[in-house]
This record gives structure tokens, sequence and C-alpha cells, in this order.
């Protein structure tokens, strides 16, 4: 029985986004790959139902009813074929808090593999994706940590293109970057493009392949909106972008976090060791987003 579950931080590569249908939501083309940094969730046998934060921004979120987590302990609750004994979680949450990683989603995809492993193998993955799907627009995506094209609201997933292991820089300045604000602040201020998906190969060979296309072909619709409402993103894109390991720098999801996809690992780990130099109140990460599952 497994007793802890991997919740990879989730990137945008790119995101494109729609005009707010009648009910206000924004359709979406995005490819979302996954990293090997993330929080870690745990279950406890238990003589009462429990919830524990721990980590380095454990204390900055609520570990009420409304967190992701219990969502989706209670989501499986209602799924469970049979009587659930008393469990309780723990997450460690390693990443920082609206930062456009889809931490929240990725917690909550962890908790439901990790609660059916322990609780109840029987159930179907379809049905895990269903809960999932429920939780939010990024909950599907992010319930099996595998690179995929996320369309719709972004329910209506489909396979990517392969994609090369591809080595990055994650890079938060530290303030929040609520989704909702810069929704609101997108539809004020930007006409929208609409959320068309680019045209993209069947397959990449090369991190450089990859960062010439997303340059050319992709954008992240956010990205101006949120820059606008929280300036230090825009310093963040700023200093990457005149690095030069950098092959492109731009921000993921709705924000704080900006990432920067490097040549290979070494690059990586340069560009590192100077941004952590430069700028110890920035929370700074080397990263691997593989083509593949990082799911582990």
């Amino acid at each position: 029985m497994r007793h802890t579950a991997f919740a990879p931080a989730k990137v945008n590569l790119f995101l494109h986004v729609g005009r707010p249908d009648d009910q206000g939501y924004h359709p979406i083309s995005s490819l979302m790959v996954f990293a090997d940094v993330g929080d870690q969730v745990s279950i406890q046998a238990s003589d009462a139902p429990g919830f524990e934060t721990t980590g380095l921004f454990g204390g900055d979120i609520p570990a009420g009813d409304d967190n992701l987590v219990m969502r989706a302990a209670r989501a499986f609750h209602t799924a469970a074929p049979g009587p659930v004994p008393p469990f309780r979680l723990l997450l460690d949450k390693r990443l920082p808090i609206a930062a456009g990683l889809g931490g929240g989603s990725s917690d909550a995809g962890a908790a439901l593999r990790l609660l059916r492993d322990a609780l109840a193998p029987e159930l179907a993955d379809a049905v895990l994706e269903a809960l999932a799907s429920g939780l939010g627009a990024d909950g599907a995506a992010c319930l099996w940590g595998r690179p995929v094209m996320a369309e719709g609201r972004g329910e209506r997933l489909s396979p990517p293109p392969t994609l090369p292991t591809l080595h990055a820089v994650l890079v938060n300045p530290l303030v929040p970057s609520p989704t909702g604000a810069v929704y609101r602040a997108y539809d004020a201020a930007v006409a929208a493009e609409g959320e068309a998906r680019p045209w993209m190969p069947a397959a990449f060979e090369s991190v450089e392949e990859v960062a010439a296309w997303l340059g050319v072909a992709t954008r992240n619709d956010l990205e101006a909106p949120a820059v606008a409402l929280e300036p230090r993103i825009g310093e963040v894109l700023d200093m990457l972008r005149a690095e030069p390991e950098s092959l492109l720098a731009r921000m993921s999801g709705s924000g704080a976090t900006c990432f920067a996809l490097c040549a290979g690992d070494i690059e990586a780990e340069g560009l590192v060791e100077r941004l952590q130099s430069l700028r110890p109140d920035w929370w700074v990460r080397r990263c691997r987003l593989d083509g593949q599952e990082i799911i582990r």
C-alpha cells in the first residue's frame, strides 16, 4: 500500500485564452507539462478524519474544508464502493501559493490517487478522472502528471506532440497572482485573440526546436494582465530574458511563476546559481519538464 504521492508542478508552455462564454468561463488552449519538483501528499491511519499542512508554504494555505485536498477526500468518499475507514492526510507544501503551477489541482490529484491505492484499489481510473474534473479546470490535466493538450474549459484533453526532456528554471518573486483577478484584468484590458490551437508538429527533436516554436507560434495571453497587476512578475521575466542560458522565458498559467527553457542541465544549474545569488528573496528551482509521465 502506498503511503505518499507526489504532486508535480504544472507548467503551461503556452496558454491561449478566448472570450468568456455565457456562463463566464474562458475557453483555453494550452500545452501543459509537469516538473520533477512539487508537493507531497501522505496518508496515515487515524481514529478520526484529519488534515494537516506542513512545509515551506504550508502556513500560507487554509487547511479547512475549501482546501482542494479536502474537497478531493470528500469526493472520494462519495465514490468509494464501500465503507472508508478514517484517515489523516498530510500536505507537504513545497510550491508557492497562487503561483500558476496548478499546485492545488495537483495536490488534489495526488490525494485521489493515494486514497484509491490505499483504500479502494478496485476504483477505476475513469472514476478518478471524473472526480478530478469536478474539482476545477486543471483537475483532469493534473491527475496523472503527464504532458497533455488541454482545451475547452480545461476538461477536453488530448495527446500533445512528442517532447524531449526539457531542462528549465522556475522563478517566483513570492508574490501572489490570483487567477480571478488576472482574468478580470485580461477581460478589461485585452482584446481576446481567441483560444485557437496553434499549428504544431507531431514531434520535437530538441529543446531548441521547442523554444523556437513556442516563441513564434504561441503566447501566454494572461502574461500582460498579470504583469500589469504585479510588476514584479515583469521584473522576473526581464531578468530571465536577459540571461544567456535562457532559450525562452515565459509566465506559467496566471502567474506569478515564470520559467526559462535551457539547452541542458548544466545551463539550468548555472542560471539557478546566478539568480539565487542576485535575488535570494525569490523562489528559484532547477527542474526537468519530462516528455513522459512524471508521477512517482
